[in-house]
């Protein structure tokens, strides 16, 4: 169970997914607040609330990952369609002039959402193994690869 304070964590957690501005918003000091998110976010029981009142939010609102996944999809597809660029003419009527467009900084956004849905665009390095059991020529062969990747 809860307590007041975490609760309110919670709550305030919801509302922008900010664990330093809604621990601050709950009444945790601005000093610690970065900390103290941290902590709230590792508990066991934090986590279970969290995850049950944003399930019952997605099925009170409909919006799932399948209906944010669908519609990015949807609007790549739509931007990735090369549009005719309409003019009006003397009468007034709209006729196409010859030059089409196509929206491609949407494309890239979204198709960009999709990449970071599937970890490809991932900036934090990931270490596999610890570089203490290494001999030197091991850990200097480990250095050189990390600095090709850079």
């Amino acid at each position: 169970m809860l307590n007041p304070k975490q609760k309110d964590f919670c709550c305030e957690y919801l509302i922008d997914l900010n664990g330093k501005q809604a621990a601050i918003r709950a009444g945790y000091s601005q000093k610690t607040a970065e900390v103290q998110a941290s902590r709230l976010l590792s508990l066991a029981k934090v986590k279970a609330y969290l995850k049950t009142v944003m399930d019952k939010r997605s099925k009170r609102t409909e919006i799932t990952q399948d209906y944010v996944l669908n519609t990015i999809v949807a609007t790549v597809e739509r931007c990735q369609q090369a549009e005719p660029v309409m003019e009006r003419n003397q009468d007034g009527d709209m006729q196409p002039t010859g030059e089409y467009k196509f929206d491609a900084a949407n494309v890239l956004k979204g198709s960009e959402l999709l990449g970071r849905h599937l970890g490809m665009w991932n900036d934090k390095l990931k270490i596999a193994h610890s570089f203490e059991q290494l001999s030197d020529e091991e850990l200097e062969a480990e250095i050189a690869i990390l600095k090709l990747s850079i």
